[in-house]
């Protein structure tokens, strides 16, 4: 099997890190050979799969060694839950230089040390927030992911982001293989939720891949560091990652996207209802408002 290296994106916020890891860890107990590669400076990317506060990145290891020249694949690469290999780009210190180029330094290093050249089947890069930054755009300009899955949910901002993610993917679509592969969607039990994000990503000429509903177990593994999959493999939600990893494993849908205009995205909220509600909620708090005033 040829390697497949993916990208998630997404808005800051929106579970990017936790739906990668659940879904890395469906994929390695259905006996894929994965690789994370944490392309955020928090290097939260891995905890759940090493059971670790954070993982040594890159950078980190590179400043103490002098030069990322002076380190070994074996120090920055871990090994986790179902065999997952695990590696964090990092960054400086917050307020302090770009963040993007930890990224960028540790793409290179890993193809340098042939990080990818073994039974690989799967890399999937967990990207920083939006593509407006040169360093976090780097997986799509300089080609490394091919398939672009975008986590969003019913909310405005993250519709918003998924769509200008897919500018991105046209600006650099022309120069290289990147395709996007599909939307999954990270309930916030937004009212039509599965509807609406349907319906965006059809606009956008692409599919919601799987639907995940919100579920307070994912935050109870959490705390204990694990992924759903490890810490209850019989319950809903883990079948739910599970069923989403079978998708990807079988999506063969990769497309240049159709962004839409800021007017059509708020159309497409209209028609399904979100603003109108949103309005209508800060009408009736007038009102509310407006009485408490009277009395």
């Amino acid at each position: 099997m040829a390697l497949r290296q993916c990208a998630i994106y997404g808005k800051g916020g929106i579970g990017k890190s936790t739906t990668t890891q659940n879904l890395v860890a469906a994929l390695a107990e259905a006996q894929k050979k994965v690789m994370i590669v944490g392309c955020d400076p928090k290097s939260d990317s891995t905890r759940l799969i090493l059971h670790a506060k954070t993982q040594n990145t890159i950078m980190h290891l590179a400043a103490e060694a002098g030069s990322v020249e002076d380190l070994e694949l074996e120090e920055v690469l871990k090994v986790g839950f179902g065999g997952i290999k695990c590696v964090e780009s990092g960054g400086p210190e917050p307020g302090v230089g770009c963040a993007g180029r930890g990224v960028i330094t540790a793409i290179n290093f890993l193809e340098e040390e042939g990080a990818y050249e073994e039974d690989l089947e799967f890399v999937f890069y967990d990207v920083l927030g939006d593509v407006v930054c040169g360093g976090f755009a780097m997986p799509i300009r300089e080609n490394k992911a091919q398939e672009i899955y975008i986590v969003v949910s019913g909310e405005m901002m993250a519709m918003y982001a998924a769509n200008n993610i897919a500018k991105g993917i046209v600006k650099y679509a022309s120069s290289g293989g990147v395709r996007l592969a599909g939307l999954i969607c990270n309930s916030r039990k937004v009212d039509r939720e599965s509807n609406l994000i349907e319906a965006l990503a059809e606009r956008l000429g692409t599919q919601m891949i799987h639907f995940v509903p919100r579920d307070n177990i994912v935050q109870h593994a959490e705390i204990r560091r694990m992924t759903v999959i490890e810490y209850d493999p019989n319950c809903k939600q883990a079948d739910e990652y599970r069923a989403l990893a079978q998708k990807i494993i079988n999506n063969r849908k990769l497309v240049v996207p159709t962004p839409i205009t800021m007017d059509e995205l708020e159309e497409l909220l209209m028609e399904f209802g979100v603003l109108e509600e949103e309005d209508e909620s800060i009408v009736g708090k007038k009102k509310i408002d407006e009485m408490a005033t009277a009395a």
